[in-house]
């Protein structure tokens, strides 16, 4: 298997599971944003919940971003 084969497939999985992370965020930041709109305190499960699906994208981002670096250099 080529590298650059590897590398195109890794990236497209961090892709995906960006998009799957964002949709599990999505309710936590509706709810947050509820809140913010109905002017209460948001709920501590939902702050954390979007704090975590947000450090996970992050994170995945990053990982692809070095992963197109790894790319590009092969080129």
């Amino acid at each position: 298997m080529s590298e650059k084969g590897k590398l195109k497939r890794e990236i497209e999985t961090c892709k995906k599971t960006i998009v799957e992370i964002e949709r599990r965020r999505s309710r936590s930041q509706s709810a947050l944003v509820q809140a913010i709109l109905l002017q209460e305190e948001p709920n501590d499960a939902d702050v954390e919940w979007f704090n975590k699906y947000t450090g996970e994208i992050t994170a995945c981002r990053n990982h692809m971003i070095e992963l197109q670096k790894k790319l590009n250099s092969l080129k």
